[in-house]
């Protein structure tokens, strides 16, 4: 069995974020992951004080969850009547992703304790 705290420490979420690839496309939130990156200094405390409530309530507002798929045509294919001549491109919520690097990390680190990765 698998002891994970619900706590995230600010220095985690200072780390998720300084990871968040620049120049993506907006989600829904509308907001930038380089915007997010400044706004990081400021926002670090209470972010993390929100992600460990989302994890010790084990509830996630509906409004993180949502999303846009766009389908965007792959260049000079010869048959666009083919699936594999296009690419779906998911805009997620800015924050979702800080979630999903957090748990992201608690599995790899679940599997590495027990020596489940080759």
């Amino acid at each position: 069995m698998l002891n994970i705290s619900p706590t995230i420490l600010i220095e985690e979420i200072s780390k998720f974020i300084r990871s968040l690839p620049n120049r993506k496309a907006l989600g829904l939130d509308g907001i930038l992951n380089e915007v997010l990156k400044v706004a990081a200094l400021v926002i670090a405390k209470d972010l993390a004080k929100v992600v460990s409530h989302c994890f010790a309530s084990r509830i996630i507002l509906k409004s993180l969850k949502e999303s846009i798929t766009v389908v965007l045509c792959k260049e000079r294919k010869k048959d666009y009547s083919l699936l594999g001549s296009y690419r779906l491109i998911a805009l997620k919520n800015t924050l979702i992703k800080v979630l999903e690097k957090h748990v992201a990390n608690i599995i790899f680190k679940a599997a590495e304790e027990y020596r489940l990765l080759p």
